[in-house]
């Protein structure tokens, strides 16, 4: 099977992504606050290799440098989010002059390149201000996010025509506040479901407020799906299916696209009584209409939930799925990432088709999806041929979504270039570009030269 360029729309979005936190370093200057990623990161214990974000890529100073690389590669789109608390240190009042500059020179730079601006307006770097008064936890985050929202679009509405609300409120929320993984590193079991109610009610918030500041603008909403299969056809396994469908999948589908939170996830938490008390009379404003959906796609969870005793190979929930610590990720011995995610290119079709379900008027992106790799620099090339074959894989699932009519209208690699990958620290790589994080040294990986070649219309996909 092959795949050109040519089998897309001449309009599709190719871009790549990124993350504040992860790449732009300057933690404390020209006014910024301090977030919980800044908190976290001191923790003992909390980051693999010990280490912060406080210079990651150093983007903040060499922002043209990599706006520079993107060009090369030939994206029409890029995707990064703005840190909130370089807007507002402590997540409340006036705009920061200098914050609000940075982004509109990073924006005015890509679109003297040619190249779409999409901002996210949280990537899970609160302002640590906010979450020494609750954080997530707290209905006021919501408020004050949707104000956050509507100053920055209000500021930037000009140069930045796409948004993005929330990147992957599961991990803002379970994550965060019930595995203790991610900042703010809390473990607060089921009710990290109340704080995933606060983020799309926040969500709710931010989406008329960004309106309202930019009538023109264009605004959705970036969910974390995952293909899902029972490891058998037994009862036991097809509820671990639905159980972890239901946490991951259907508990942030559902309100956003239809409104409401599944029911029978509620129940799994133990939070029936609290949503109907709390986020019942929200439900209309966590479904405010979307212009689109972003997707972020990067693996197939099998399930299963085995007797006691029984040999099944896997890893089990944990205090990530609250309600559900005890279901087994079965390994398949199918392929898998650094990171220990199976390959499963077809998953994403199946995550668009899930989505479509829902909403088939709605446009759909893929706004992440890639993978992690031991990356060495040899000779003064990176030989990643697996994150190559990766690649390819999964632009061709894109080609076979819009071969079957899913309203597929863009692609985002996960990530131009390597960083701060959270917990892991810089133990792990995810970039198109190679960083040498002793001299900030960008160097072009196998992947992205293929990228680029298929971008320019010089290569093909096999």
């Amino acid at each position: 099977m092959t795949a050109h360029r040519g089998d897309f729309p001449a309009d599709f979005a190719w871009g790549t992504a990124t993350a504040s936190y992860q790449i732009e370093g300057a933690p404390d200057v020209d006014g910024k606050g301090p977030s919980i990623w800044d908190t976290f990161t001191r923790v003992p214990g909390a980051i693999a290799d010990g280490r912060t974000g406080d210079v990651a890529d150093d983007h903040y100073r060499r922002f043209r440098e990599d706006v520079a690389i993107m060009a090369d590669l030939g994206v029409n789109s890029y995707r990064f989010s703005i840190a909130w608390s370089r807007i507002q240190a402590d997540g409340t009042g006036p705009v920061n002059p200098a914050g609000i500059a940075f982004y509109r020179t990073l924006a005015e730079e890509l679109l003297g390149r040619g190249i779409t601006p999409y901002a996210t307006l949280y990537h899970w770097d609160l302002p640590q201000a906010l979450e020494d008064r609750g954080g997530w936890l707290e209905r006021d985050t919501a408020e004050r996010f949707g104000e956050y929202a509507g100053l920055v679009a209000s500021e930037l509405g000009d140069v930045v025509g796409d948004w993005i609300t929330l990147n992957e409120p599961w991990c803002s929320s379970f994550l965060s506040y019930a595995g203790g993984i991610h900042a703010p590193g809390r473990t607060v079991g089921a009710h990290a479901a109340r704080a995933a109610h606060h983020l799309l009610l926040g969500h709710g918030r931010a989406v008329p407020a960004i309106r309202a500041a930019s009538p023109e603008a264009k605004v959705g909403i970036t969910l974390n799906l995952y293909s899902m299969r029972a490891a058998s056809d037994s009862a036991a396994d097809r509820d671990a299916e639905r159980r972890i469908d239901g946490l991951v999948n259907r508990f942030f589908l559902q309100p956003v696209l239809t409104g409401g939170y599944p029911q029978d996830v509620l129940a799994d938490l133990g939070e029936t009584e609290w949503f109907a008390e709390h986020a019942t009379r929200d439900a209309a404003d966590v479904a405010t209409p979307i212009d689109f959906l972003g997707i972020n796609y990067y693996s197939r969870h099998v399930v299963a939930d085995p007797p006691i005793g029984a040999e099944v190979v896997g890893e089990p929930a944990g205090l990530t799925y609250p309600g559900s610590e005890s279901v087994l990720f079965v390994d398949t011995g199918a392929p898998r990432t650094a990171m220990g995610w199976p390959i499963h290119p077809e998953g994403m079709v199946d995550v668009l088709e899930m989505a479509h379900a829902y909403r088939p008027d709605l446009p759909l992106y893929i706004t992440e999806n890639g993978s992690a790799y031991p990356d060495t620099v040899v000779d003064g090339e990176v030989e990643d041929e697996a994150r190559r074959r990766y690649l390819e894989q999964h632009v061709m699932a894109c080609s076979a979504a819009l071969q079957q009519g899913l309203p597929l209208k863009g692609y985002f690699a996960w990530t131009l270039m390597d960083n701060f990958e959270w917990a892991w620290g810089y133990s792990r790589r995810f970039g198109l570009v190679h960083v040498d994080y002793s001299t900030q040294k960008r160097t072009l990986k196998r992947s992205g030269t293929w990228f680029r070649s298929f971008l320019t219309g010089s290569g093909d996909v096999r």
